[in-house]
């Protein structure tokens, strides 16, 4: 069996990672990758509003996917990649087309 490979998008909506929330994000998504079976071969992180898709991190995400670099999106939940609904749909959408699946621990597999 093929292990899947998996990206981690962690963000926090604050100009900076004062408490740890990041680190505790990230490692929260790698017990998970590892736990269902995924290997984990890249990450990024965005501080700041999830109203606005012009993120250095999620920029690196939507690039990493076209390229294929990768099989899976783990995200702590479907807010993390935006706040915005029809935003945040569009970018899953996105991902979809490059034959990405997006989850979540708390979500499982995030369908739209």
């Amino acid at each position: 069996m093929n292990t899947k490979s998996a990206w981690i998008y962690c963000r926090i909506d604050a100009p900076e990672d004062t408490h740890g929330a990041l680190k505790g994000q990230y490692e929260r998504l790698e017990t998970y990758a590892v736990q269902i079976g995924f290997t984990a071969v890249g990450s990024s992180q965005d501080l700041g509003s999830g109203l606005h898709i012009d993120r250095p991190g999620l920029q690196a995400v939507l690039e990493a996917a076209k390229a294929g670099s990768f099989q899976i999106l783990l995200v702590d939940s479907v807010s993390r990649i935006g706040r915005d609904e029809a935003t945040t749909k569009t970018i899953i959408k996105t991902l979809m087309s490059y034959g990405i699946a997006v989850f979540s621990p708390l979500e499982g597999k995030i369908l739209i």
